[in-house]
């Protein structure tokens, strides 16, 4: 648990850290979007804005615990815990969408990006929310939590602010880079696009 607290604590000490496409996402836009909670920048996928304001770390921790714990984290765990009974269901649409190996490889870099943001954060030994919330264990909740996050001062959802609001943007321009380096661009927007997709499957799911 020791542990645990000083990963979240120090993702939201690392703000000032400097953190293709797929079926459904946009090429890198040039187009920026003022607002509340965001700057000049602009989602690397699109033009949505950029959230500024601070990362929802409790609501992180319940993510990462939800998928096992920063050491054991499994991404299938984790939708099985937002899908709960709809589980097959989602995984089966998002196969029909995206094709198998693409929700494959999804699911592989959701692993790479949850440790490589422990990775990034683990020198900054700061105490932080020693409680997830919402609690892990509540799928419904947690994809509600989520989801709140990534809607933009628009009204409209986007994936990019919603990984902002849950690690900084600093940490997820960083993260991309890693991924970009790792799998190359094409992993990284089917990540993007897959999520996004995932989380209006949930919204719809849940009546979000």
């Amino acid at each position: 648990m020791i542990r645990t607290r000083n990963l979240m604590a120090a993702l939201f000490s690392c703000s000032a850290l400097v953190w293709a496409t797929a079926p459904g996402l946009a090429q890198p836009s040039s187009m920026a979007t003022p607002g509340s909670m965001m700057s000049s920048e602009h989602a690397r996928y699109s033009g949505a804005p950029v959230y500024t304001g601070k990362p929802a770390l409790a609501t992180t921790l319940s993510m990462i615990v939800a998928g096992g714990g920063p050491k054991d984290f499994d991404s299938v765990k984790l939708v099985g815990v937002l899908a709960g009974a709809k589980t097959a269901a989602e995984v089966a649409s998002l196969d029909q969408k995206f094709g198998a190996d693409n929700v494959k490889s999804f699911l592989t870099v959701f692993n790479f990006v949850v440790n490589d943001s422990v990775a990034k954060v683990t020198a900054a030994k700061v105490a932080l929310p020693a409680t997830p919330d919402p609690s892990p264990a509540d799928g419904k909740a947690l994809a509600a939590a989520l989801y709140k996050l990534g809607v933009t001062p628009s009204g409209s959802y986007d994936v990019e602010y919603m990984l902002d609001a849950l690690v900084t943007h600093p940490i997820h321009l960083a993260v991309m880079d890693d991924i970009n380096k790792k799998y190359g661009m094409a992993a990284d927007g089917n990540y993007h696009a897959v999520l996004t997709q995932a989380m209006l499957d949930l919204k719809s799911v849940y009546g979000l």
